[in-house]
């Protein structure tokens, strides 16, 4: 870093405020905390896992003596307040490189001790603008001056870099101008996006062989591209992403997601997860404008939600999974996680609350018949294909039928194929029934057909259309079309009933057991006690001997003593 650069970097915060003591309803805002940069330092994990972090002199910007605004609008600072002296457990003067934008500082020749602050756009190197016919000297009478095309001559960054972004719909935002709109709507190049957005990673077996297998991204192209421009992520009629922005989309949600200073693993759930922040990952994304939304927040936030799951699955699995101590776990940090956090989270899976919760997840996972065969693809990406494919619109059960099973045609399992079969049946027993009727909407057949196979649907989620789909959207609010009939709501609350009476009888036999195990500890209990008491007993009847054989030995030496007294006869 130059010296002569006066470089610092700022932090935008999201924090809570509250107006005194009593205050009731807090207000959340953003608060910028300007730091002069002073050291940067590279903790590196063995080469897998490197972090930059940044030591600065953090201006105090919680009173006027360290922050105000001049005459002309523009931001001052004063490093002579700082708000860390480094004298308190609580000072951090470090952070991470990722969190701070850069900015410089001027200063005021006026105002002794305060600093203006300079923000700085970045540009692209070879990015010159839009040339124009009156920048060049026309000099074609006396030399020749072909005119070229510079972005054809220049290697272009943006364009190398882009080749895992063909095919994508790229939206780029312009300046408002009186001859055009703001945005234009580009695709880059033609091929598909690559089938994963995992990177080739190689690492050593058990024997020693090397394994080459797929590994978590950066999605470094994504970070390459120009600054204006933005991958648009279009929905379906249902509020679904949809195309291949979506599977770039849900990459980019899996990074944040596995942030864990913006998401901490040592939450029992996501829904302890603390509002700010999901709200300061969903503002990560529309903040730095990688992407042109058109999906809603709610549907970012599940979908962060379960890739946050996922995640800390993949950890506990990797890394609490294994023959060995409670102490080795909590040591066995996983690469780029914080220890405490870790420590939280190995103590939480080592408690009964821990374990009982894992019970429930497995006994959940059990209950799955079958899985797809879609890999990281939406399911609303897969009817979407098809649809362009057909020119038809995909309807569930063939939604069931493309993603269960394998490119051989096969089904992904025998349930799977059994459920199918039974599927197909119902549907040919329904179009043999409706053959002469052409009023009869064959979607509410399926809807039907799936309802009487499968059973009704579950709250708040329609089957084989992926998450996000909530029953009103598909079928909406006014129908009842996803509803048991009579019959089967009679059957689902005998199930419900016979279910209460499982639970029920096995609370009764944990009782039981309750009971059996504290009446055996009141049994050792009471022979613990006895032994004791007849230790006790046992103790003192020695020392009561000891004492009456001293007695007895005192007796005698007394009488010994008082024949030595007496005068010879």
């Amino acid at each position: 870093m130059r010296r002569t650069q006066n470089c610092g970097v700022v932090v935008n915060s999201s924090i809570t405020s509250y107006a005194s003591p009593k205050d009731s309803n807090p207000v959340e805002g953003n608060v910028e905390y300007y730091e002069l940069l002073t050291d940067i330092i590279e903790l590196n994990y063995y080469g897998r896992w490197k972090v930059i972090l940044f030591r600065c002199d953090w201006a105090d910007v919680n009173t006027a003596r360290g922050i105000k605004k001049d005459q002309f609008g523009f931001t001052m600072v004063n490093f002579s307040r700082l708000i860390h002296t480094g004298q308190q457990l609580m000072d951090e003067p470090y952070v991470f490189s990722s969190q701070v934008k850069q900015v410089f500082y001027s200063k005021d020749p006026t105002d002794e001790g305060w600093y203006v602050v300079l923000r700085n756009t970045p540009r692209d190197f070879f990015d010159m603008g839009n040339g124009s016919r009156d920048d060049i000297v026309e000099r074609s009478e006396t030399l020749p001056f072909p005119e070229q095309n510079l972005d054809e001559n220049i290697p272009s960054t943006r364009k190398m870099r882009r080749r895992r972004l063909r095919g994508l719909s790229i939206v780029q935002n312009t300046p408002n101008s009186e001859e055009g709109n703001s945005e234009q709507q580009t695709v880059v190049g033609s091929s598909n996006v690559p089938e994963t957005l995992d990177e080739p990673e190689e690492f050593q077996t058990e024997n020693g062989k090397t394994h080459r297998a797929r590994g978590r991204t950066p999605l470094s192209d994504l970070y390459d591209l120009d600054h204006a421009d933005r991958v648009k992520v279009s929905r379906n009629t249902y509020g679904q992403p949809v195309g291949s922005e979506a599977r770039l989309l849900a990459g980019y949600i899996g990074i944040l997601a596995r942030n864990a200073n913006m998401l901490p693993i040592n939450c029992e759930s996501w829904h302890h997860m603390p509002d700010s922040n999901k709200n300061q990952a969903l503002a990560n994304i529309k903040k730095y404008d990688r992407f042109a939304l058109e999906v809603s927040d709610n549907y970012i936030k599940k979908t962060l939600g379960k890739k946050w799951r996922d995640n800390k699955s993949i950890l506990k699995k990797q890394y609490f999974k294994k023959d060995i101590s409670l102490e080795e776990k909590l040591r066995n940090v996983p690469p780029g996680m914080l220890r405490y956090q870790w420590e939280d989270a190995v103590r939480f899976w080592n408690s009964k609350k821990g374990e009982d919760r894992e019970r429930v997840g497995i006994s959940s996972r059990q209950k799955q018949k079958f899985t797809h065969t879609a890999g990281s693809r939406r399911f609303a990406s897969v009817a979407e294909a098809e649809e362009v494919k057909s020119g038809q619109k995909v309807g569930r059960l063939q939604l069931f039928e493309i993603t269960h099973r394998k490119k051989d045609g096969s089904p992904m399992t025998s349930e799977a194929g059994e459920i199918m079969e039974k599927l197909k049946d119902k549907k040919a027993e329904y179009e043999a029934a409706t053959s002469t009727d052409s009023s009869v909407n064959l979607e509410n057949i399926d809807n039907r057909i799936i309802t009487e196979v499968l059973g009704p649907e579950r709250y708040g989620r329609v089957r084989f259309q992926g998450s996000g789909v909530t029953p009103t959207q598909y079928f909406g609010s006014g129908s009842q079309q996803y509803m048991p009939s009579g019959s089967q709501a009679k059957a689902e609350v005998q199930r419900l009933r016979d279910q209460i009476a499982q639970m029920q009888a096995n609370t009764v036999e944990q009782i039981a057991e309750v009971q059996r195990k504290y009446e055996e500890l009141q049994q050792q209990l009471r022979a613990e006690a006895a032994e004791r008491e007849a230790a006790v007993a046992a103790r003192e009847a020695e020392h009561r001997k000891k004492y009456d054989d001293l007695q007895l030995q005192l007796q005698q030496m007394m009488q010994m003593f008082q024949q030595s007294q007496k005068p010879p006869s």
